[in-house]
């Protein structure tokens, strides 16, 4: 390369086409300098100004174009992040959308500066992305699409990543997701997704899944998913079935399903091979006697035993005998290397339970250890991704593969993903659910894929922050908030706005100069964004608000009723208590909504004509009140007392247009999911956190308050066991006469299922 880029990680605006640029010329480096502003240093000259720069770097590698055309488009990209008019950027994403409809790229039949360029400034701005969400422009997202999946723009966002991670550029891995997987090639990258069918998925699988997504999808490659079924004792096919829906409501989706079980024979004979090569043995040292002597360096009494008697013992384990049932086989690797992975750990063991697919076929089951490394090699996966919990293992892994000569693997390992005041472990996760502490495992408290998308998180905003998370090796407990303000920054331009008003204590108001009849008007759902839609108001004489508003209002004060003009407080009726039981106004539409300090929301009295929403509003506590469990703490000592509270509200009457699962706001309230509509007819609205300190703090600590505006939910039913029917998804059979792939119809989330096997 002749040049280089520098340019600062936390630009904002950042430069996106500039970073693409480089990345597709290859004519200069990139170097990521927090303390200054973008530069390009090529061929001695320097260039200021991302536009500038892109022309540079487009004139070096012949790419550059001064026609009035490339002009224009520059134009609209400086253009369209400083544009605040939601009308506006309509209008030029229509333009851009009608310009693509019989074109691949904005100019001529290849990629130009001028495609860079307007790319940058669509990924630059969240709005733009959110408007592209809608789906209506179609031209205009296939073309987004297809310039950012350029193994250039991905190498480029990639770079991006690495740098926002702090990792120091010596780190060998940091450094091999900066250029991208070590040996990967394009059409070739092979990636695996593999669950064990023992549970749901949570965030930190979800972590998982979306990077073996995003590196396949990089490379022009594969990603399968795989059940590591090899515990009968653990797994059932209905927990496939939910991981499966998961997965598409993560809009993950692989190219091929397959399970360790398809191998079973395969392994087997890999397991008969390794014995005969006097690399592993038979031992029925007890559980205990065995883990003690690992832990000490002490070779097992049958270490040296001859070949024929490991595979006499080994053919009684097959049958699942009396005596079969006393003996594993463990992998002769080493006694006492400082790695105590590499201690001759087990590799085939008994389980005479059925199996979910195989039934009492097979009595021996492999370990993870020794199947995942064989089954990477077969399936002709390139690149193992997996957490560095694992990293102990992986000298064991890449042994797995040399002492049977399979073609090897690249493990590419990462940080796993914690959260304070959140568990992910299996086993305590089943003991919230069994004792009633949720209602299922798709409540809003819990920390799995159906939990935190029916509280509202989206896929975008995952997807964003699992890859922000880049090749951290750090583990830390992160906190909620930056996925929550991610969360917030996709919905809040396409989100519709409704009002809702708590029941406790309403005020009725009577406003003079008001209509005597009431009138309805057609308004937006979202003042800047009139795609969104529209929406029916009612303005009448009799309207309702909140106390709280209410008792704040001094005599003769002028407000603003939102959405109608200012009114003049002119008198309050208080009770004995000091409630406010009612207020005379009148109707001030010639005052001034900026001069007032006060602009609230109403709604007008229900009637005939207009039927108001029975609602409950829905909030949610951490359900422990530990940031971090530490492995003597015993999780009972830690539940939150209160970790739901539900609040009576009535919500104008166009929330009943909603779809279980759609994301609204309710005005001066927050971020609210639709959860539909419950058995004694309330619609119920679950808060959506947006980020802020308020929304995400424990309120463990602030319990009794709380109490005060809302109730705690009753104690759910306890669970029977599992799997639990969480209510909200159906479960289709994946396995017998009906379609072997279920088609994700989760009841709250439109999927579709595009699984090929």
């Amino acid at each position: 390369m002749a040049g280089v880029l520098i340019v600062s990680s936390t630009a904002s605006p950042f430069p996106y086409a500039a970073l693409a640029t480089a990345t597709y010329t290859q004519k200069a480096e990139i170097t990521f300098d927090e303390s200054t502003e973008i530069t390009l240093d090529l061929n001695g000259s320097k260039t200021t100004g991302e536009d500038e720069i892109v022309r540079a770097l487009a004139k070096a590698a012949g790419l550059a174009d001064d026609s009035a055309k490339t002009q224009s488009f520059f134009e609209l990209a400086k253009k369209l992040p400083t544009t605040t008019a939601f009308p506006e950027l309509v209008a030029s994403l229509d333009s851009l959308d009608d310009h693509l409809a019989f074109r691949a790229f904005l100019i001529g039949h290849d990629i130009s500066a001028a495609d860079l360029m307007v790319w940058g400034a669509l990924k630059g701005s969240i709005k733009l992305v959110g408007l592209l969400k809608n789906n209506k422009h179609v031209h205009l997202n296939r073309w987004y699409a297809h310039v950012e999946s350029l193994e250039s723009t991905q190498l480029a966002l990639a770079s991006l990543i690495e740098a926002k991670s702090h990792k120091a550029r010596t780190n060998k891995t940091a450094a091999s997701f900066t250029l991208g997987l070590p040996n990967a090639k394009e059409g070739e990258v092979v990636t695996r997704f593999p669950p064990e069918p023992s549970g749901y998925l949570h965030i930190g699988h979800a972590k998982a899944a979306m990077l073996n997504q995003y590196f396949a999808k990089m490379y022009k490659g594969k990603l399968l998913i795989r059940f590591d079924d090899t515990n009968p004792t653990k797994e059932r096919t209905e927990f496939e079935e939910t991981i499966l829906e998961d997965l598409a409501l993560l809009d993950v989706h692989g190219d091929s399903i397959s399970h360790t079980s398809d191998y079973f024979d395969q392994l087997y004979d890999l397991a008969v091979k390794i014995i005969k090569e006097g690399k592993a043995y038979a031992d029925d040292t007890e559980q205990m006697q065995m883990r003690q002597e690992r832990f000490d360096g002490i070779a097992s009494k049958h270490r040296d035993d001859s070949v024929e008697d490991n595979l006499k013992h080994f053919e009684e384990m097959k049958k699942g005998t009396e005596e079969g049932l006393r003996w594993c086989i463990r992998a002769k690797m080493s006694v006492d290397n400082p790695n105590k992975a590499l201690r001759d750990p087990v590799i085939y063991r008994c389980n005479i339970l059925p199996h979910h697919r195989t039934g009492s076929t097979w009595k021996i089951y492999p370990t993870y250890d020794f199947a995942c490394p064989i089954v990477d090699s077969l399936e002709g996966v390139t690149h193992a991704l997996r957490t560095n919990e694992y990293r102990d293992r992986n000298p064991q892994y890449y042994w797995m593969i040399e002492a049977l000569g399979l073609r090897p693997v690249f493990i590419w390992d990462f940080s796993r993903l914690n959260f304070i005041y959140t568990l992910l472990s299996k086993r305590k996760l089943h003991w919230f659910v069994n004792e009633g502490h949720v209602r299922g495992w798709d409540d809003p408290r819990f920390p799995t894929v159906r939990g935190i998308r029916r509280r509202g998180l989206t896929v975008e905003a995952l997807q964003q922050f699992m890859v922000a998370q880049g090749p951290s090796q750090n583990i830390v407990s992160l906190e909620w908030d930056t996925l929550w303000t991610m969360n917030k920054k996709v919905i809040d331009p396409i989100a519709p706005r409704f009002w809702a008003v708590t029941k406790q204590d309403l005020v009725p108001v009577t406003i003079s100069g008001a209509p005597e009849v009431p009138e309805i008007k057609t308004l937006p759902k979202h003042k800047k964004n009139p795609e969104v839609g529209e929406k029916k108001t009612v303005f009448a004489k009799s309207i309702l608000i909140e106390q709280e508003d209410a008792a704040s209002f001094e005599d003769n004060e002028e407000i603003t009723l939102m959405d109608w003009g200012n009114a003049i407080v002119r008198s309050k009726k208080i009770s004995a208590s000091g409630k406010v039981e009612s207020i005379e106004m009148e109707l001030h539409l010639a005052g001034d909504f900026r001069k007032t300090k006060k602009k609230v929301t109403w709604l007008a009295v229900a009637s005939d004509s207009n039927p108001l929403v029975e609602a409950t509003l829905l909030d949610y506590d951490y359900l422990i009140t530990k940031k971090k469990l530490e492995e003597e703490d015993d999780v009972k000592d830690f539940v939150t007392p209160s970790s739901e509270f539900r609040e009576a509200a009535l919500a104008d009457a166009n929330v009943k247009e909603l779809k279980k699962g759609d994301i609204i706001q309710f005005e001066r309230k927050g971020y609210y999911i639709f959860d539909g509509v419950a058995s004694d007819g309330r619609h119920e609205f679950i808060n959506i956190p947006d980020g802020r300190a308020a929304s995400i703090a424990s309120k463990a600590s602030a319990a009794p308050e709380a109490s005060k505006k809302a109730r705690a939910a009753p104690s759910a039913p306890k669970a029977s066991g599992t799997p639990v029917d969480t209510k909200m998804y159906e479960m289709n059979i994946v396995y017998g006469a009906d379609d072997v792939l279920p088609k994700a119809d989760t009841k709250m989330y439109g999927v579709s299922s595009i699984y090929q096997v």
